[in-house]
C-alpha cells in the first residue's frame, strides 16, 4: 500500500515520544505498554481509573487535573475538555504562532495519545436502559482522538490495544514514530470514532423507534483480509459488526484454509437456513452459490445429511453443509466421501474433528448455538448513488395462520411438509419453487425469471433422483410444493400437478387467485395461502 507523501509541515524524521496522555476504558495490556514507554523516558499523563491503575503498578503519573488546573467534575463528564489538553494535541510544532501560544500559556505538547472509548456497544448489547446507555456515550475521548488524528503530522494516536506492540516496535526500530506510521494510526482513529458514532446513532434510532433516520451509516471491524472477492480480479475484505448473532462471523474455525468471500457468503446462507430448524430434530442444509441444493430432516444427523444430499448430488459437490446439531463421527464420515468446502454446526465431537483432520482443505466451523430465526437484523445493499436498508425477513407463518382456499384440505402429513417447504423457500432466490416429500426436499427451482421455469427445474431435479436411484417414478409424485410468491396464472399450478404434486403453499394475493384456486380444485390439489411472501433477490 502506498502512503501519501508528507505535507510541507510534516517532519521527515521520526519523532520521539516525550510525553504520552493515556486514558483508557479497556485496560488490556495497559501496564506493560505504559511501563515500556516509561523505560524509554516518556512522561505519562493520565486520568481517573487509568492513572490509579498506573500508580498501583509503581509507575510515575501526572494527573490531567494537575495539567489543566481544574479537577474532574460532573461525574467525570468534564476532565479533558480543556485548552491545556487540546492545545497540547493540536499545536503545530513548525508554526511560530502556535509555538508562541505554547510558551505563553505553558502548554505541554503531547506526542502520543492513547484512548479507547467508554464501552457503549458492550453496554447496549447487555440490554442497558436508556439512561445508562446515554451515560456510556464518550465525549472527551472522541474529541481528543479527532484532535490528535488531525495533527498526525506531529502526534501519534492509538485507539486499539492491538496497536500497542506496533507502537513499541516502531519506537524500537526508529527511535520514534515515522510520519507514515502516524498516518496509519490516524486512519484507524477516525475509523474508530466513525464506528462509535454509528453505534450511538443506530441505538438511538432504535430506542426512539425511528425507522428511517435522516442520516444512516454502518460500521464494522476488519476480521480478515481476503485474497479476492467473488472473482479473482475483485479486491475484498471481511468486517464484523460486533453483534452476538451466532453464525459465520462469530464461529470458531478448527481447520482448513482461510474462508474466501464466497465461502463466507454461502456459509452465512447455509447457517441461517438450518437455524430455521432450531429446537427440532436433526436437520441439514446444503448450499451452493447461496441457494439450497438440498435440505432434510431425519431421525439422526446422518440421516438428515443423507436426505439433503439426495436432493441434488451433483450440486452438493463443493458445497456448504450446515447442521442444526453438533457434528458426530458418523455424519462426518459420510460428509468426507465427497468434496465439501465448509461444514458449520453448533459444536462437533472430538471424534468428528479427527475424521475431518485428514481433509486439510475442508473448513470446520462451530458456533455456540443456532441463530434465532425470530430475531432479525438490519440488512443493507448498495446501489449506484446510495443503498437500500430493510429489516431481515422474519417468517411469522404458523400452522394456525394458514388459510385453506381449496375444496380439499391438506392432510396432517402434507401440512407438515408444506411448512417445511415454506421454511426452505424463504432461503431460495426468487423465483423459487421447492418440492418436498416426507421431510426432505426432492427438487428446488431457484432464481428464474419465470416461476414456471423454476417449477420445471425443480421437477427435473426430482426426476434425476429417480434416474440416479433406479426408481420407477419421480419422488415428486406425492410431494408438496412451496412458492415464495403468488402464482400470477394457473399455468404453474398445472405444471406442479403434472409432476405429481398433491398440495401447495403460497402467499396468495394475485389478481388471478380465483383462477389458480379453480385450477387446483379441478386437479384435486390442496392449497393453502400464507398471506406473506419471501422474495429473495
Amino acid at each position: 500500500m502506498s502512503i501519501a507523501a508528507p505535507s510541507s509541515s510534516a517532519p521527515t524524521s521520526p519523532l520521539a515520544i516525550r510525553r504520552a496522555l493515556i486514558s483508557v476504558s479497556d485496560k488490556t495490556g495497559l501496564l506493560d505498554f505504559a511501563r515500556a514507554l516509561h523505560e524509554k523516558g516518556t512522561e505519562l499523563l493520565s486520568t481517573g481509573g487509568t492513572a490509579k491503575a498506573l500508580r498501583e503498578a509503581g509507575l510515575p503519573v501526572r494527573d490531567v487535573a494537575e495539567l489543566t488546573g481544574f479537577p474532574e467534575m460532573m461525574d467525570g463528564r468534564v476532565k479533558t475538555l480543556h485548552p491545556m489538553v487540546h492545545g497540547g494535541l493540536l499545536a503545530l510544532r513548525d508554526n511560530t504562532d502556535h509555538q508562541a501560544a505554547v510558551r505563553e500559556h505553558n502548554i505541554a505538547e503531547i506526542d502520543l495519545l492513547v484512548v479507547n472509548l467508554y464501552p457503549f456497544e458492550e453496554t447496549v448489547a447487555k440490554g442497558a436502559d436508556y439512561a445508562t446507555s446515554v451515560e456510556n456515550i464518550d465525549i472527551g475521548g472522541p474529541a481528543m482522538i479527532r484532535a490528535a488524528a488531525k495533527n498526525h503530522a506531529f502526534v501519534a494516536v492509538v485507539t486499539d490495544t492491538e496497536d500497542y506492540a506496533a507502537v513499541l516496535a516502531e519506537v524500537e526500530a526508529n527511535g520514534g514514530t515515522t510520519y507514515a506510521f502516524r498516518q496509519r494510526l490516524a486512519l484507524t482513529a477516525y475509523s474508530r470514532t466513525a464506528a462509535y458514532d454509528t453505534a450511538v446513532s443506530a441505538w438511538m434510532a432504535k430506542a426512539l423507534e425511528v425507522e428511517a433516520p435522516r442520516y444512516r451509516s454502518f460500521a464494522g471491524k476488519l476480521a480478515q483480509g481476503l485474497r479476492y472477492g467473488e472473482n479473482p480480479h475483485q479486491k475484498a475484505a471481511f468486517y464484523t459488526d460486533g453483534s452476538a448473532r451466532p453464525g459465520v462471523a462469530t464461529a470458531q474455525q478448527w481447520q482448513g484454509k482461510e474462508l474466501s468471500y464466497n465461502n463466507i457468503n454461502d456459509t452465512d446462507a447455509a447457517f441461517e437456513l438450518v437455524s430455521e430448524f432450531a429446537g427440532k430434530g436433526p436437520a441439514c442444509a446444503i448450499i451452493k452459490h447461496a441457494n439450497p441444493c438440498g435440505v432434510g430432516e431425519g431421525a439422526t444427523l446422518l440421516e438428515a445429511y443423507q436426505r439433503a444430499y439426495r436432493c441434488d448430488t451433483t450440486s452438493a459437490f463443493g458445497g456448504i453443509v450446515a447442521l442444526n446439531q453438533p457434528l458426530d463421527k458418523a455424519t462426518a464420515e459420510e460428509i468426507v466421501k465427497i468434496f465439501t468446502e465448509v461444514v458449520i454446526a453448533p459444536g462437533a465431537s472430538e471424534e468428528a474433528k479427527a475424521v475431518f483432520a485428514a481433509k486439510k482443505n475442508l473448513r470446520l466451523l462451530t458456533t455456540d448455538s443456532l441463530a434465532d430465526p425470530a430475531k432479525g437484523t438490519t440488512s443493507f445493499r448498495q446501489v449506484a448513488g446510495g443503498f437500500l436498508v430493510q429489516d431481515s425477513d422474519i417468517d411469522s407463518v404458523s400452522r394456525e395462520s394458514l388459510k385453506v382456499v381449496t375444496k380439499r384440505a391438506p392432510s396432517e402429513a402434507e401440512l407438515n411438509d408444506l411448512l417445511f417447504a415454506w421454511k426452505v423457500a424463504k432461503h431460495v432466490k426468487s423465483n423459487a419453487i421447492v418440492y418436498v416429500r416426507d421431510g426432505a426436499t426432492v427438487g428446488i427451482g431457484a432464481g428464474q425469471m419465470s416461476r414456471v421455469d423454476s417449477t420445471m427445474i425443480g421437477a427435473r431435479k426430482a426426476a434425476e433422483i429417480a434416474t440416479n436411484e433406479g426408481l420407477s417414478e419421480s419422488p415428486a409424485i406425492g410431494s408438496v410444493a412451496a412458492s415464495d410468491a403468488f402464482f400470477p396464472f394457473a399455468d404453474g399450478i398445472e405444471v406442479l400437478a403434472a409432476n405429481g404434486v398433491k398440495a401447495i403453499i403460497q402467499p396468495g394475493g394475485s389478481m388471478k387467485d380465483q383462477d389458480v384456486i379453480d385450477a387446483a380444485d379441478r386437479l384435486g390439489l390442496a392449497m393453502v395461502f400464507t398471506g406473506q411472501r419471501h422474495f429473495r433477490h
